[in-house]
């Protein structure tokens, strides 16, 4: 998931194909709908991205009321609009009426907090939850961007890897070599310090014994020189999400598969290719691509269908972009990582959205 960020932004206009009323304004590489003669190209608007959490004020403002998504129609996602794809909000709410919006897009000033806006957070299915306690020595997961809203973490034709997205719920496992413990997570219980103590009821317990990823983690370790190894894995199938993959996590078919690696090495936390180390240890999502970066060819790859059961079952959820050698991205400020999703995916009916 991507982090909160309710920015000033240049836009460019283009025509809507379907719709004499409407144009597309679009930011990065998104579009959204908005009304025709509303901005022109250059202008300055602020943009509210998907999983939004907008305030009644502000949904009234914007006259979106009964138009958001979710129980309360609160939350922004991605519409078709007349046939063309709306992901977020174009505006100049009128609390900024007095903000000189290109200064604050050229300093990217974030307006979420003065706008009320805070980021919708997935809820947890009862499967992946339960009791949790203090886990310092957990290695946390990092929020991952999209690359159609930062469209300047990769460089053209710098060497990349590209993986399935698998539409699941995300497993955290740290090994620690000093005492011989693992610890399994949850993104968002990863992300305060907190792991679930064992239970045989967990889909995440019950994947990582499963799959022997202990054992796996402390061969790696091993291996390694390492004194914790971080392993970062899917679980999916049936009970999880709506995207399945022929698996059933209600069963003996539960899914498993591992889309990340990090281990501390010398006292540094290293990230690492699954594909390099873990081949034939542990299940790892797919491999799609790999090659000089395109960003034409990673919007391809991320629609069409799933091949995680080798079948084609559903449509697939999207890619995950990394450098072939991992490094730092000045853009997003962090780890050089980012996702594309099908527009497909976003506009699906039925669909589940689950930590």
């Amino acid at each position: 998931m991507s982090t909160l960020h309710v920015t000033a932004e240049t836009l460019t206009i283009h025509e809507h194909p379907n719709a004499d009323a409407l144009e597309l304004a679009q930011v990065g590489l998104y579009r959204a709908v908005v009304a025709k003669g509303a901005y022109r190209s250059g202008d300055v608007a602020v943009y509210i991205p998907e999983q939004s959490v907008l305030p009644q004020g502000l949904i009234e403002e914007l006259r979106l009321s009964g138009r958001l998504a979710g129980s309360t129609a609160d939350r922004v996602k991605a519409v078709r609009l007349r046939g063309e794809l709306s992901q977020g909000i174009v505006c100049r709410p009128g609390a900024l009426a007095d903000v000189d919006l290109a200064r604050a897009a050229a300093d990217g000033t974030d307006f979420a907090e003065l706008l009320g806006i805070t980021k919708w957070v997935p809820p947890i299915p009862p499967t992946m939850n339960g009791e949790v306690e203090s886990a310092p020595d957990l290695l946390p997961w990092c929020d991952i961007e999209n690359v159609q809203r930062y469209p300047g973490i990769f460089e053209p034709g710098e060497p990349v890897v590209l993986t399935e997205k698998v539409h699941g719920s995300a497993c955290l496992v740290t090994y620690t070599v000093e005492d011989g413990r693992t610890w399994v997570s949850s993104k968002g219980f990863g992300a305060k310090g907190l792991a679930l103590k064992e239970d045989p009821r967990n889909l995440c317990w019950r994947a990582v014994h499963a799959h022997g990823v202990p054992a796996a983690a402390a061969r790696l370790a091993e291996k390694l020189g390492a004194t914790r190894v971080g392993i970062f894995g899917e679980v999916y199938g049936a009970g999880v999400q709506d995207l399945a993959y022929g698996a059933d996590a209600r069963g003996e078919t539960l899914g498993y598969a591992v889309f990340d690696l990090s281990a501390e090495i010398a006292g540094q936390v290293r990230r690492l290719d699954p594909a390099d180390l873990l081949e034939g240890e542990l299940p790892l999502v797919p491999r799609l691509y790999e090659g000089p970066y395109d960003i034409d060819k990673v919007l391809e790859l991320a629609s069409g269908w799933e091949t995680v059961s080798g079948r084609e079952l559903h449509l697939r959820e999207g890619v995950v972009i990394r450098p072939a050698v991992e490094r730092h991205s000045p853009v997003v400020g962090g780890r050089a990582i980012a996702k594309a999703v099908s527009p497909a995916y976003l506009t699906r009916k039925g669909g589940t959205e689950y930590e």
